[in-house]
Formats: structure tokens, sequence, C-alpha cells
């Protein structure tokens, strides 16, 4: 089982229109609402793919209600942690014109410390289960900025692997306590590091703590340091489209072949082929399983010899 984490979950709205033109009004043509959050998007692909996937998280209020009743809706197992304050919401503007998508997110519910205490345990007896554990997206106020460290830290007590995609002090903080694999994209690592090179900055992210970085290059692909070596994976054919659900739909190929504990190339495959065939849908979770499978015999993943690294 693949347990994943979203302590700052959502309703997404997503509203559909011709095209986004700033200071005037708009027709919406569809709307889409649904439960999200970057580790229930996770989930939503693994679900699609046939992997057994738990969420959990914190949810509050009358939306914390209505995006619960959603999974299940969605057929995903349930294992949210109320808390008094009210789940925020995402609203997501898609221009149809361009495929570009305009984000808005809310901060979420304030979280005491007891319920923090809480959480934890109903995490901590997940774990038992778990193969995976995915810790995705921002931290909620009233939590410290260690949260994910002290997460990796119980993961890491069970013998549970972790990938982590998050960023800013929350991603910092948790580097020191080693988690398996970090997705972040190029702005994070250079916020994190200093560098602007994405490879440079994988591997100053890499020497603070973490085991493997898979760095996302955005329409260029994915580029990954591990113990094993280095390698660049690369979308067989430029894409436009929803992009924001492709950073979740690659974390899902992640977790999904650390849990087999496949080769990073074929890893690292699966990953761009998902991510790609996630832009191709109109809502994050979702993919295009035809060109999912076109994409996964297409991806050329290169060994990069001169940024090899050992532990």
């Amino acid at each position: 089982m693949i347990l994943t984490v979203t302590l700052n979950a959502a309703l997404d709205v997503t509203y559909f229109v011709d095209s986004l033109v700033p200071r005037t009004s708009h027709r919406v043509d569809t709307v889409h609402e649904r439960a999200g959050g970057k580790g229930v998007n996770v989930a939503r692909v693994l679900s699609t793919l046939g992997r057994p996937a738990v969420v959990t998280g914190l949810r509050g209020g009358d939306t914390g209600d209505r995006l619960r009743g959603e999974l299940r809706t969605a057929g995903l197992r349930d294992e949210l942690v109320p808390v008094a304050g009210e789940s925020r919401r995402t609203v997501t503007i898609v221009s149809r014109e361009d495929g570009d998508a305009t984000v808005f997110n809310q901060s979420g519910p304030s979280v005491t410390p007891r319920e923090w205490e809480v959480f934890t345990e109903r995490y901590t007896r997940l774990l038992r289960d778990a193969d995976v554990v995915v810790l995705s997206g921002s931290l909620p106020p009233g939590l410290p900025a260690d949260a994910y460290a002290h997460l990796v830290t119980l993961a890491r007590e069970e013998g549970v692997a972790t990938v982590l995609d998050t960023s800013g002090p929350a991603l910092r903080a948790a580097l020191a306590a080693g988690p398996d694999v970090v997705k972040p994209n190029a702005d994070e690592l250079a916020a994190v590091t200093g560098h602007e090179d994405v490879a440079d900055a994988a591997a100053a992210l890499r020497a603070l703590g973490a085991r493997t970085i898979v760095a996302s290059r955005g329409p260029d692909g994915l580029h990954a340091i591990t113990p094993e070596g280095s390698w660049r994976a690369t979308p067989p054919e430029r894409l436009t489209g929803n992009p924001t659900g492709a950073g979740d739909a690659c974390v899902a190929a992640l977790a999904a072949g650390l849990a087999t504990g496949a080769p990073w190339p074929a890893v690292l495959c699966e990953a761009v082929a998902l991510s790609a065939a996630a832009v191709l849908r109109p809502t994050a979770g979702d993919f295009d399983a035809d060109a999912y499978r076109r994409f996964r015999t297409a991806v050329p993943v290169e060994e990069v010899h001169a940024a090899r690294t050992h532990p």
C-alpha cells in the first residue's frame, strides 16, 4: 500500500474559459469541483493505475466534509483527521485558447498542537501497512516548518520509504531527516540552494541529506541524481494543455517505482510518460490513458556520466 499525506487538503474548483484576459469579465462554460491537494491527486493517479493507495491528512468544516464525500465517491480510502478550522479551497482558471492555468490557493485552516498530535498518532498506525509514503504540498498555518521532517523520521523508524514534494522552509527543514526521494521543480531548487543550474542545485540538495533528487524541468522533463547514477528523461513530444497535475502524476510514478524496486531509468520513463499524459487532461489527478501507453515506450532516458554521484 502507498500512503499519501495531504496536510493541507482542499476542495479544488476549476473554471474553464475561452481565454483569460486580465481586467475583464469572463463567461465560465464548464466547472469541475473535486477533492484535491497534491497527495490526493497522487492517490487518484495511483488508483487509476490499479495500485492501492490510502489518503490521509487534515480536513475541517463543511468544505472538509465535501471533499471527504468526493473522495468516497471516487473510491479512495479516506483516513483524513478532523480539525476545527475550515479546509481551504483552490480556484484554477484554465484558458481553452492556450491551455494555460492560473491558480489561486488559500492558506488553509490553523492547526493546533493537539490536532497535530492526533494526526501523527493516526499516521504512525497507517505506516504499519505502507510500503511507501508520499508527503506532498504546503503546510497549513500552525504547523512547524519541520513537520515533514518529523513525518520522514517516523516513516524511517517503521522502515517505510518516503517521497517528498514540497518547497521553501518545509523542504529545507525536511532534508536533514533523509527523505528517500525529493521531487522539486527548478524554481524550488533555486530558492533552497541558490543555484540556477538544475544539475548543480540537485547535487546541492542531495548533499543536504536527501538520498535521491528528481528535479522537474517542466516541458524538458526530469533530471535525477541517485546513489546509482544520474539520468535525464524527456517527453517524446511537445504538449499543450493543463500542467497543474503533471507534478503529482510524476510523484505517483516515483512512489510506484520505489514500491516495486524498479531500476531508475524505468522509473523515470514512467514518471515522464505519466506527467506528460496528465497535461492532456483538464483536471489534476487524471491522465490520458491512451497517451500514457504511447509515451511510455517512447521516452528517451540518457545517463549523465559527468554528474554521477555516490552516497
